[in-house]
């Protein structure tokens, strides 16, 4: 490892463990203030020594079922974050989004315990990591669960960035050949669909910084620059250049996005372009 890659590892560890810091000191400090959740706040957060242990449980415990019961579905989920130590970081990437964009978050707490875009995300890690394993039925489990409990799909062998926020994120749908790049934004009713019955690359390839509004649909395998901005129920066919926005059923540039368009979470047309 060069010097550069190790100050990078070691910056990236900070983050992390600085983010599990200001996660407990939240749980604790939300447990004295409402007693009556202190043993799920202990249970979920304050009794684990690190932030993988209390993700692998937070995973589990969503994930469980009559056929993967929480110790089992937690064995899962610690044996996916220890093969690929990059799922923890891109999930403290996730909270972060999530804490700097949406102004209804007031704390970690809500999405590490109670948001099901961030839930469903990570789910969806631990799922990609299997099916990269070449555990395709118990990936595919994970994402039938993933279905059940939080009415959206996303394909185990779709490829995730880090820093990406499903925003109340129902009826979300993501292909199998799809491709979400670093610090998107999506919201609900987004879907990422393959066009023809082909065994192909089928689906959208979605850059970095780009937003994209309720109920967009971007369907086949096509390219969305990064920064750009997809209107609300437009239905995207084509191209998409980097920075541009685009709006209309089938949509077409109406203009530039500004700056970060994820980040900034600003979902208006740019004037005249109605």
């Amino acid at each position: 490892m060069s010097l550069t890659q190790a100050e990078t590892a070691v910056e990236v560890r900070t983050g992390v463990d600085q983010l599990w810091a200001r996660l407990r000191v939240e749980a604790a400090s939300a447990a004295a203030e409402e007693p009556i959740l202190a043993s799920f706040l202990n249970a979920a957060i304050l009794r684990h020594d690190q932030f993988s242990h209390a993700l692998a449980y937070r995973i589990a415990s969503k994930m469980a079922d009559a056929q993967l019961d929480a110790m089992l579905a937690r064995d899962v989920a610690e044996e996916a974050l220890a093969g690929d130590p990059l799922i923890v970081e891109k999930a403290a990437a996730d909270m972060r989004a999530v804490d700097e964009r949406d102004p209804a978050c007031l704390s970690l707490l809500q999405p590490f315990l109670y948001f099901k875009g961030f839930h469903a995300l990570q789910a969806h890690r631990v799922a990609h990591w299997l099916w990269q394993e070449g555990r395709q039925t118990l990936a595919f489990h994970l994402q039938s669960r993933v279905g059940e409990r939080f009415g959206l799909d996303i394909h185990p062998a779709a490829r995730v960035g880090q820093g990406v926020m499903l925003d109340h994120a129902t009826s979300v749908v993501i292909g199998e050949t799809a491709v979400v790049g670093d610090d998107c934004s999506i919201l609900h009713e987004v879907t990422l669909g393959g066009t023809g019955a082909a065994h192909q690359d089928r689906h959208p390839k979605i850059g970095e910084g780009v937003l994209i509004g309720a109920g967009a649909r971007v369907l086949g395998n096509i390219k969305v620059g990064n920064g750009a901005r997809i209107a609300a129920g437009s239905v995207v066919l084509e191209d998409v250049p980097a920075g541009c926005t685009v709006a209309g059923v089938p949509a077409k540039v109406v203009g530039g996005c500004g700056k970060d368009p994820a980040k900034s979470m600003d979902q208006s047309l740019p004037q005249g372009s109605g």
